[in-house]
């Protein structure tokens, strides 16, 4: 698609009003930087919602329009895909969907400029007509026409090739049983490695990481079992259940995970670490990778790290527009502590680096050290903890006092030394932000004089807390609205039966689930000087808690309501993650 082309589309969404001329030429500096459709970027921004996007572009060519209809993707023609090649759909981000005659329609998340449409029908022969709808729906049609291997074509393979694996625990599990010699366990072992290169094993694991990234999963689950390996994904925050296998296949499908992560194939009684790079679809993801021995064999888990979705932008976290100001005032400060706490999983790290990229500038000197590094960042300098060699939270953070830092991020203060450190960095002219594992902001105080730091040092060296917690965007294309469960109302202590509550019916872009996304909540605990005061003294945690709410300290569970009555989530998912 062409900047000309894209333009157009911006300046029918400025004419009717649906954005403003900044957000249009912000979006439009974005795009030359990702080369994201602009679409994409207004959407992600929160400029605008991908519905209301969706019908603007059905306006603008009389020949297209959009598909509102739920489509099940198994009905479609395999020929399509001998009528619009791979190299055509993935040249212009379109999939066919029917033919009429010597007409073929194909599918587009955005719209194709005169230019494209000409190849198109050059290289297929047909008539094009065009219909706008989803990127997720452009995805499924596209596995669906184009993948090689399907997920029920592999598992056949897997099932059909059983016996072949019989030889890797003929007598007992080898995992959990010691072997008697070592030449009986390098046979066995041996025999693992081959089967982890045989075809079944690698279309199997190929299409898991294929299935996992297209779905925007956050997470794959490989969990052993006596009798199956069950394979999850975690998709917005949940885990689904994907497809068992056969106990017989477990080891070769772990052995082929560590050796594209390059961990050691013969050491299973330990836990071990490593990464995957892969590029699908010209999404580019790094995969970190993690195993743990278990009665039944080891468990894996790799966490997916999806570059091309994730947006470092404040404006778009899920900030209220006073928590917002709070927040962009106190990140602006010389010197202090900033903490963003909560459970592992609810998005503190995209809350941190949003805040950096806004601070990376050329006069400023940014320094990290993460355990490990997730998204590297051109202007900021970041250290990999790496414990073997001794380089650890508190070894790094005395090496950055000596490397003239303007702004340091700890990944996570675990212990005295650390936490100890870093407030002694904030006390003396650094900005120090970092994250600690707490229920709730408050708790922050506490659990860091639990650690051993002084109350006075507490005091004077935290100037924010923010605790946060992720929950699930309702559907926009499924929702309605709904009367909430009493039960619900009660749990959160809402009494007022005038608001309007919403709710995901359930559709295809959302897989039935009526959730797509996820957004932040935020409850946000600026040290005052009073509470300084409180904290030398000795106050609880419910003291400060108090005291913090009397200052305008909107709760977890507030901000999530607030969230709920704005049609962004529902009261479930409120209580899921904040009661």
């Amino acid at each position: 698609m062409n900047l000309k082309i894209k333009l157009k589309i911006g300046e029918l969404l400025l004419k009717k009003g649906l954005i403003t001329e900044d957000q249009l030429n912000k979006a439009l500096e974005e795009q030359q930087k990702s080369g994201k459709r602009l679409g994409d970027i207004l959407v992600e921004q929160g400029f605008i919602d991908r519905e209301t996007l969706e019908r603007m572009l059905s306006e603008y060519k009389a020949t297209l329009s959009f598909i509102e209809e739920e489509w099940d993707p198994s009905s479609l023609d395999k020929d399509l895909a001998k009528i619009v090649p791979e190299r055509i759909a993935t040249m212009f981000g379109i999939v066919p969907i029917k033919r009429e005659n010597s007409t073929v329609i194909v599918a587009s998340a955005d719209v194709l400029d005169i230019t494209a449409l000409d190849y198109v029908r050059f290289a297929t022969g047909y008539n094009v007509k065009v219909v706008i709808t989803t990127q997720e729906f452009v995805d499924t049609v596209y596995d669906h026409l184009y993948s090689s291997a399907p997920k029920e074509e592999i598992l056949k393979d897997i099932t059909e090739s059983s016996d072949d694996v019989e030889t890797i625990s003929e007598t007992e599990d080898l995992s959990i049983v010691d072997v008697e010699s070592e030449e009986a366990d390098a046979v066995a072992l041996g025999t693992i490695e081959e089967l982890a290169y045989q075809a079944p094993v690698v279309r199997l694991v190929n299409f898991l990481l294929t299935d996992a990234i297209s779905k925007g999963a956050s997470d794959i689950h490989i969990e052993p079992y006596e009798k199956r390996v069950r394979i999850r994904f975690r998709i917005d925050g949940v885990l689904y259940d994907q497809i068992s296998v056969s106990t017989k296949m477990r080891d070769a499908i772990i052995a082929r995970v560590k050796i594209l992560s390059k961990l050691n194939i013969v050491e299973r009684r330990i836990p071990q670490d490593g990464r995957i790079k892969v590029r699908i679809k010209n999404k580019e993801a790094d995969i970190r990778v993690s195993t743990l021995p278990t009665v039944f064999g080891e468990k894996v888990v790799m966490r997916i790290l999806d570059k091309s979705s994730i947006v470092f932008d404040l404006d778009v976290l899920g900030f209220e527009d006073d928590q917002k100001r709070l927040f962009e005032s106190m990140i602006l400060k010389p010197y202090g502590m900033i903490l963003i706490t909560g459970p592992t999983g609810s998005g503190k790290t995209t809350t941190l680096y949003s805040a950096l990229k806004k601070l990376n500038k050329p006069e400023v000197n940014i320094m990290t050290v993460e355990d490990p590094v997730e998204y590297n960042f051109e202007g900021i300098n970041q250290v990999n903890v790496n414990e073997t060699v001794g380089l650890t939270f508190a070894s790094a953070l005395r090496a950055f006092l000596r490397q003239d830092p303007d702004i340091i991020l700890v990944g996570e203060i675990r212990d005295h030394e650390t936490a100890d450190i870093a407030i002694k960095a904030a006390l003396t002219g650094h900005l120090v932000f970092s994250t600690l594992h707490t229920n709730n902001a408050p708790a922050t105080v506490t659990r860091l004089i639990d650690m051993g730091v002084e109350p006075f040092l507490v005091s004077s060296s935290l100037i924010l807390v923010v605790a946060q917690r992720l929950v699930r965007r309702i559907c926009p294309q499924c929702k309605e609205e709904i009367q909430p469960d009493p039960a619900v109302l009660e749990a959160l202590d809402i009494s007022d039966n005038n608001v309007k509550f919403y709710r995901g019916k359930g559709c295809s872009n959302c897989r039935k689930t009526g959730y797509k996304g996820r957004i932040a909540v935020y409850e946000m605990m600026e040290i005052t000087n009073e509470m300084r005061k409180a904290i030398v003294k000795g106050a609880s945690e419910d003291e400060i808690r108090e005291m913090a709410i009397a200052n305008g300290m909107v709760t977890l569970k507030e901000a999530g309501i607030l969230k709920a009555k704005k049609g962004l989530t529902t009261l479930e998912e409120v209580l899921r993650a904040t009661a």
